[in-house]
């Protein structure tokens, strides 16, 4: 696929649908056919029997489409349309499929001791970095200037709205974990700086590679699995029920962020791009050295001491998030090893 630069946008909503479901929530979430919302709990008990959930197209599109009407990230997509109960019918009937199939595929760890030190071990040890393959390595080393182009349209999905699935997890937290998590929030969010927030420092790694910077522009480039990536986490943040999967979630996340962004920053610069497009990488070298410490130890070691009967869930979304996230990352790495694009054929 030729890749849509800044001066030639190829991507506008309403985006392309992947199949019957996200067919009619697209006219209906323009207003083309508002009258048939009564119809999407029905077509989503149907895209939830898919044989695959995760790597869906239609499923995971039709979800990330629900989830752009809270996030308010789609501006075509209607206010009114947040709360309406046929939405909500679809939303949860998708989400049992997802969820089900995340937890068919995933394989928690044994449980520790319900303890800060506890935890943070084991989150540690499921985090720590594996010899052999991978994609922020090739990055490193390899990647030819489309190939990085590529890596930054495929993490847009998620980036260009950075720290805002895990945000919805505050105030479903009390005392020491709620605290933790508005302080990596904090710092996510530019510290009081709006040029510092991580969105808009994407952003402008986006512009100065050429590269479309507004939200959702290559919706339609990616494939199922970076969407699914996107709506995991943004699944577990908004169902209180899921707010440990949340925190550990973050967790994993966060703890497997500084390495890569260090060796993704130096395939930047070595393909020919400025600090203006490392600098979001460069920054994540340092806070995430940070942010791992305060995720593993004040956020998810004390939320499994203050309520541990969430530590099942604290594990299980911190190996969903290393699941998801490197399913989307081999596909990346084994399109580019076999000398293809990574992004899906243009319609």
């Amino acid at each position: 696929m030729t890749i849509g630069l800044a001066s030639e946008p190829e991507l506008s909503t309403p985006f392309a649908a992947r199949g019957p479901l996200s067919a009619a929530l697209l006219e209906v979430l323009t207003d083309r056919d508002a009258g048939g919302a009564d119809r999407l709990p029905q077509l989503a008990e149907e895209a939830a029997l898919a044989q695959d959930p995760i790597r869906d197209g239609d499923l995971q599109l039709s979800l990330f489409l629900l989830y752009s009407v809270a996030y308010g990230s789609i501006p075509d997509f209607g206010a009114h349309w947040e709360w309406d109960t046929s939405l909500i019918a679809a939303r949860a009937a998708l989400e049992r499929a997802f969820e089900d199939a995340v937890r068919a595929a995933v394989e928690p760890p044994a449980i520790p001791a319900p303890t800060k030190e506890a935890v943070a071990a084991e989150l540690f040890r499921m985090t720590a970095p594996e010899p052999g393959p991978s994609l922020s390595r090739f990055v490193g080393r390899k990647a030819t200037v489309e190939q990085a182009r590529e890596l930054l349209i495929q993490r847009s999905i998620y980036t260009l709205r950075e720290a805002d699935a895990h945000s919805w997890a505050i105030p479903r937290l009390t005392g020491r974990a709620k605290v933790a998590l508005v302080e990596i929030q904090s710092d996510e969010y530019g510290g009081g700086r709006p040029d510092r927030m991580h969105q808009t420092m994407y952003a402008r790694s986006m512009r100065g590679a050429g590269l479309d910077d507004s939200y959702g522009a290559y919706v339609d480039a990616v494939p199922a699995i970076t969407l699914a990536s996107f709506n995991l986490m943004t699944m577990f943040g908004m169902n209180r029920r899921l707010r440990g999967a949340a925190v550990g979630h973050l967790a994993a996340f966060e703890m497997t962020s500084s390495l890569p962004c260090r060796a993704i920053a130096e395939g930047l610069r070595r393909v020919g791009f400025g600090d203006d497009v490392a600098a979001y990488y460069d920054e994540h070298v340092e806070a995430d050295a940070v942010h791992e410490q305060i995720a593993g130890r004040d956020l998810a070691g004390s939320l499994a001491e203050d309520e541990p009967g969430l530590l099942a869930d604290i594990l299980f979304g911190a190996a969903a998030c290393l699941a998801i996230d490197g399913w989307a990352g081999d596909h990346i790495l084994d399109c580019w090893e076999r000398g293809e694009s990574s992004l899906r054929a243009a319609a």
